[in-house]
């Protein structure tokens, strides 16, 4: 990009106040106007260079002060834009501010958990601790600290945030980005998430965020027609003004072709990883990223897309090999996880369609003979890239509690979820095998509340949930101690044990100690996960294979309470088969101990 290095884009501090630059191609003049001139209409003047980007010092200008460009176009009118790379905004129709806030991190460095030892935990900042009664104002980053000690307590040691890029309005679920760059100042701004990076790393809590570079807006938007000029009546100098330009969200696809705004695209990814310290990327929908229609057909592939995903994980790679890069695509393609130098787009894992959706078919049937073990042995088995950590597994996600959809526990009982005991037990089976799967496990905010409904970026997490329902908040927080814990669940080693179609029985063992452990690879004492699929209690069940050795239970989930010392198993006379008393919808796990 033709003078970017001499001038680089955005605001930056000197020792007389700032330089600044902005790139509009098509604009006549350029001027720099705000608080720090009682924003005249001259403003100061901006000088051009090669490549279309406008440059000039500010002296007066100083840190906090608002401020926005003037844009002249070849037919005279008159464009009031904000800062493309302003870190804050007044709000989504107000003005950029300068933000140069000198954030003091301690010296203590934070190191997230491996892939294989990884609980993600996504929430919502305006939801998921709303401390206005009235509702009349969202949640922010420091309400979220609030709530710190209690996810720490629960084990999940990382949190993935809904996007938080200024968007248009104080409610929104953050997927309509106005400003990339900008930190939703509804929510406490550019400072306040710091803090809550800052918090959740003191208590060895990961924070990854969700990135949405598939669209922008498609409101309050002013990269559209950033400098007046476009074709089609489309966006301008940000976005493909043809027939690529169409989106779900609008005719709002960034252009991916043009070598700026694919390095806006990029220094807003490193942004993230640098200056905020996050530990990962979540990216939005990467289809209509790479095809025009989000699907397969080749006819109207964005190769464009696929050389800027490339590109930004990469350099992730090589910059940040430890942060975690995670792909939303749904379409069960190895590529996306593939490496970059075999022709793949190089994420670390991609969210599995292949697990939520059969997962949650079969445990909403109402009718237990419906129950397809199959597909969940299907799931269960499911490896990307052939790395089963290469996928996010999952019951609940914003998009699978809303949109249409609900809560697993309100569509196993809608209406009745706090008095129903399908939907609390079918939906720790969920939990379970989440959690106890080959992949990276992931909850949704409020699902180990038993929270019911639909996901509304207006209907805040229910805390008092947490006292009517202690005994399944129990059931998550050993299920994600065992977890977190167990070498067995952090190898990718797992074997189908047994399969009862008639009864609904389930059993598959994790870990495998007849293979040597590697440091990547652990391996551990096996542990075997036993589920019942059924509203049907068997005394005496026999279960092959118990290899003639000792086991211990050390999880039982039965009749609505987390009880393992409740349970016991016999060998029969030849050893090779265990008795056990399976209850309605039991879980089960056992550890080998010889």
């Amino acid at each position: 990009m033709t003078n970017e290095q001499d001038h680089p884009l955005g605001l930056f501090k000197t020792d007389t106040g700032y330089d600044v630059s902005v790139w509009a191609p098509n604009a006549a003049k350029v001027s720099f106007r705000g608080e720090f001139d009682n924003w005249s209409e001259n403003g100061v003047s901006l000088q051009s260079s090669n490549g279309g980007i406008w440059h000039g010092s500010i002296p007066d200008l100083k840190n906090t002060q608002q401020y926005q460009f003037s844009i002249t176009t070849d037919s005279g009118d008159i464009l009031k834009r904000n800062d493309p790379r302003a870190r804050l905004l007044t709000n989504s129709v107000g003005a950029s501010v300068v933000f140069d806030d000198d954030y003091v991190w301690p010296d203590s460095t934070f190191s997230m958990a491996k892939t294989n030892a990884l609980v993600i935990y996504e929430l919502h900042i305006g939801t998921f601790n709303c401390t206005d009664k009235s509702q009349d104002e969202p949640g922010t980053f420091a309400s979220a600290i609030e709530k710190l000690d209690y996810l720490a307590q629960l084990g999940v040691n990382c949190i993935e945030v809904m996007p938080v890029n200024e968007f248009a309005g104080d409610f929104s679920w953050g997927y309509n980005p106005a400003y990339p760059f900008a930190v939703e100042e509804a929510y406490g701004g550019p400072t306040g998430l710091k803090d809550l990076v800052k918090e959740a790393h003191e208590r060895n809590i990961a924070v990854v965020l969700d990135v949405v570079y598939n669209h922008f807006g498609p409101s309050d938007l002013h990269l559209w027609q950033f400098d007046g000029w476009s074709e089609n009546d489309k966006g301008g100098i940000y976005f493909y003004n043809d027939w690529r330009s169409d989106t779900p969200w609008g005719d709002t696809r960034p252009d991916y072709g043009r070598p700026q705004v694919r390095q806006y695209i990029f220094d807003n990814a490193m942004m993230w990883l640098e200056e905020f310290r996050l530990d990962g990327l979540r990216m939005d929908m990467i289809p209509y990223m790479r095809s025009v229609s989000g699907s397969e057909d080749p006819n109207d592939c964005i190769e464009e897309a696929y050389e800027l995903i490339r590109w930004i994980n990469a350099e992730v790679k090589s910059r940040y090999p430890n942060k975690l890069v995670v792909a939303e695509d749904l379409h069960g393609n190895d590529f996306v996880t593939d490496l970059t130098e075999h022709g793949g787009l190089g994420y670390t894992a991609q969210w599995d369609a292949d697990f939520v959706h059969p997962v949650r078919d079969v445990l909403t049937q109402a009718d237990d003979n419906n129950r397809d073990l199959s597909l969940v042995e299907k799931a269960l088995t499911r490896k990307y890239s052939g790395n089963a950590f290469s996928r996010v597994v999952y019951v609940e996600s914003h998009d699978e509690v809303a949109n249409g959809s609900a809560r697993l526990a309100e569509e196993i009982a809608p209406g009745n979820v706090d008095k129903d005991y399908f939907a609390r037990q079918r939906s720790v089976i969920g939990a379970a095998l989440t959690l106890t799967a080959p992949g990276i496990p992931m909850l949704f905010q409020g699902q180990e509340l038993l929270e019911d409904l639909w996901f509304d970026d207006k209907d805040p997490i229910d805390w008092s949930r947490l006292e009517q329902f202690p005994q399944l908040n129990q059931a998550y927080k050993a299920l994600i101690a065992l977890r977190k814990e167990s070498a067995s669940l952090h190898s990718d080693s797992i074997h189908i044990k047994h399969r009862d179609h008639s009864n609904n029985i389930l059993a598959y063992q994790r870990g495998d100690t007849d293979t040597q452990a590697q440091d990547d690879k652990p391996n551990g004492e096996p542990l075997l996960v036993i589920i019942n699929f059924k509203n049907q209690r068997i005394d005496d069940y026999e279960l092959a294979d118990f290899d003639n050795r000792e086991w211990e239970c050390i999880f039982n989930w039965q009749n609505g309470f987390h009880q393992p010392e409740h349970f016991s198993f016999k060998h029969r006379d030849d050893e090779q088969y265990g008795l056990l008393n399976i209850a309605e919808y039991q879980v089960l796990i056992l550890k080998r101990l010889n």
